[in-house]
């Protein structure tokens, strides 16, 4: 069996007995890029963790040109957490949060404490002249995983399993993976069982996977994948791989400006400058009144201009 790079990867795959079909994803160095860059406590750093594994394990699944977007919105000490993944493997990601909240210095604060009430949405945006397809579930249970399983019971009515777990380590930083699996209303049972029974054997399986196993730094995908499901005789295909990039630039940012009010624009000619930080990435831009001025002009970006600061 060929083996492939472990990390930073989403690998398809199909369980051929019980007909069913699933995603790996396993991150590291890359994961590892995003978190470090800001300065998050721990249970934010890893519930983002998780944010991003969720994040590639379902723009695994979708065939598209463009960007997957998976964003949650909520009350509790963490206030947002925003990821998304472009058709050619770049991904990036970042969180807004109390950080005086006492819940900051819990390591092992898991997501629905620390989110409270809130949504998650997912959106997939493939240009100006295509419509937007996005869902929403409100956040019901302790995990990612949790938020995700109720949206396809809910909303598309698919049977979906997830796994998920997340490690840090000192010297060698972050790393995570997850497993997702899916059953079609048309897939075909297994010989002599029922759809019931394959679905119930498969997610006993995946509940077998450990944390360790899952986001592993030495034991390969295909590894995992035939540990788990040989007896299903697992057939696994090329993976797609992820790279922490982020789509910011000054052109964006100018087309983001010349979007502003009247008002902000009127507080920036005052001010003389503005001083705008990719939320994502952490690049810091400047722009003069001057500069604004002229991105009134407007220009013809797509939609998914960067998240950016202003101060």
């Amino acid at each position: 069996m060929k083996h492939f790079i472990s990390n930073d990867l989403v690998m398809p795959f199909q369980l051929d007995v019980s007909n069913l079909r699933g995603r790996l994803a396993r991150m590291g160095p890359e994961l590892d890029a995003i978190l470090s860059r800001h300065d998050y406590p721990h249970c934010v750093a890893n519930l983002l963790a998780e944010t991003i594994v969720l994040t590639a394990l379902l723009a695994g699944m979708l065939k598209y040109q463009g960007v997957f977007t998976l964003q949650v919105k909520a009350d509790g000490p963490v206030i947002m957490m925003v990821a998304d993944v472009d058709s050619q493997g770049h991904i990036r990601a970042y969180a807004q949060f109390d950080h005086d909240h006492e819940l900051m210095g819990k390591k092992d604060a898991q997501a629905g404490v620390l989110l409270g009430q809130g949504y998650l949405a997912f959106t997939v945006d493939q240009g100006p002249d295509t419509e937007r397809y996005q869902g929403m579930v409100e956040l019901e249970g302790l995990r990612m995983a949790d938020f995700a399983q109720n949206y396809f019971r809910r909303s598309e009515q698919i049977d979906t399993g997830f796994a998920i777990a997340t490690r840090y380590d000192e010297e060698q930083g972050w790393q995570a993976g997850g497993l997702m699996l899916q059953r079609l209303p048309e897939q075909k049972t297994g010989a002599g069982t029922s759809e019931e029974d394959d679905w119930r054997r498969i997610m006993i399986l995946t509940a077998t996977a450990t944390p360790e196993e899952l986001a592993s730094r030495i034991l390969s995908a295909e590894e995992l994948l035939f540990r788990l499901f040989h007896e299903e005789q697992v057939r696994v295909y090329e993976p797609h791989f992820l790279k922490d990039q982020c789509r910011c630039s000054r052109q964006r940012v100018a087309y983001v400006l010349g979007t502003l009010s009247v008002q902000d624009r009127a507080e920036i000619e005052e001010q003389g400058l503005a001083e705008i930080t990719c939320e994502f990435c952490g690049r810091h831009y400047e722009f003069t009144a001057e500069d604004v001025a002229k991105s009134l002009a407007g220009n013809d970006l797509p939609s998914d201009t960067d998240e950016v600061t202003r101060h």
